[in-house]
């Protein structure tokens, strides 16, 4: 089974896991600190905070923003659930905005969500392909509200020579096994801005501050968000060869673009020409003539050897929203729901395994023209 995505170990990356689970400390040792600073070198920003997964990264951000019961975020509901459950798990009451067709958040409709609990914009990098956060920055400066991006899929993504991550107020990053790099479980939050730099630190580590000797104190609530030291040394060697890997899934992507070119049957998503993605996913876009045998082409593909997989229900349909918030519908994520298919694309496939997939894709997808939508 090729997967849609999946983690690159080298031997350097585990002696460096081998010499940390050797060393004196497992945890709060240095090894955090040294990832972290290559973190905030490479995406270009003062602060980076790691944690041991970008859910408690997001929770700890919306905490350190402020954000509590009544107050509103305006954010995109094609998403990991995480995104808008951390918001929730604060208080707050996550407004959907609909999208685009290439996934990501449409920032034109932003403005008519704002009311006066509005405390945030939280958009979503889909797939590793940067959001308009120019549109989005100057909307929030106009009604003085936060952005804080969920970058889980985009680490090493960039957008006119500025890296995602860099332009926020906070952004999140994820290490899960399948992101850009890997931590195993892992995530972070970057920022230029030292109070919340302090706060995610505290609220990281119990909310505890050592003073002398044996006293401390505990100045705020905190939880136990920290991330081990044989986990960053592990993200620090990925770090190294991020770039080589986004290199490589663009190759892969780019020879997709090209077998796919005009198909009649299914789209893909154009990165514009000043951006590159860091393509975590490689989505297709089924035309509505293939949404009701979505299933069977699912299954095909995965009996074909393709692990494909489908990002994502909106969550706005998972039963606990509509419990909570009642039904909702948004019209371009509800399509979108019906027409995404995410093929694999990563950067342990080999040429050969990027013919075989598209090959597959075609043949699959042909066998299935006529099956259309029954009335």
């Amino acid at each position: 089974m090729i997967p849609y995505s999946t983690q690159s170990i080298s031997e350097a990356d585990i002696a460096e896991v081998v010499r940390v689970l050797r060393s004196s400390h497992l945890t709060q040792g240095q090894e955090v600190a040294l990832f972290e600073q290559s973190l905030a070198e490479y995406v270009g920003v003062k602060h980076a905070i790691a944690f041991n997964s970008a859910t408690s990264a997001l929770h700890a951000a919306y905490l350190a923003a402020g954000l509590g019961e009544g107050d509103e975020i305006i954010t995109t509901p094609i998403s990991f659930v995480a995104t808008c459950n951390m918001a929730v798990a604060v208080g707050a009451k996550p407004v959907f905005c609909d999208i685009r067709l290439d996934g990501n958040i449409d920032e034109t409709l932003i403005e008519a969500l704002i009311t006066p609990k509005t405390k945030a914009i939280v958009p979503v990098d889909f797939a590793g392909n940067p959001v308009n956060m120019e549109a989005i920055k100057a909307i929030a400066q106009r009604h003085h509200l936060l952005v804080i991006d969920d970058a889980s899929h985009a680490l090493g993504a960039t957008c006119k020579g500025v890296k995602v991550g860099a332009s926020a107020d906070m952004s999140i990053f994820s290490f899960h096994a399948i992101k850009p790099i890997t931590t195993g479980e892992g995530g972070a939050v970057v920022t230029d801005r030292d109070d919340y730099a302090a706060a995610l630190r505290l609220i990281r580590s119990h909310g505890v501050v050592k003073k002398q000797f044996w006293n401390t104190d505990m100045p705020t609530l905190g939880y136990n968000y920290r991330l081990t030291e044989f986990a960053a040394a592990l993200g620090r060697s990925q770090l190294a060869r991020l770039d080589t890997f986004i290199a490589r899934r663009n190759e892969i992507a780019a020879y997709y673009d090209a077998r796919f070119s005009g198909h009649k049957l299914f789209d893909t998503i154009k990165i514009p020409e000043s951006c590159t993605s860091s393509r975590h996913l490689y989505p297709l876009l089924l035309r509505p003539e293939l949404h009701c045998p979505k299933e069977d082409i699912f299954a095909a593909l995965q009996e074909r050897g393709l692990g494909v997989q489908v990002h994502y229900k909106p969550i706005y349909k998972h039963s606990f929203y509509v419990k909570k918030f009642g039904e909702q519908r948004y019209h371009v994520s509800e399509d979108f729901y019906k027409s995404e298919l995410s093929i694999p694309c990563h950067q342990g496939m080999s040429d050969e395994d990027a013919a075989y997939v598209a090959d597959t894709v075609l043949e699959v997808m042909e066998a299935y023209k006529m099956r259309g939508c029954s009335l």
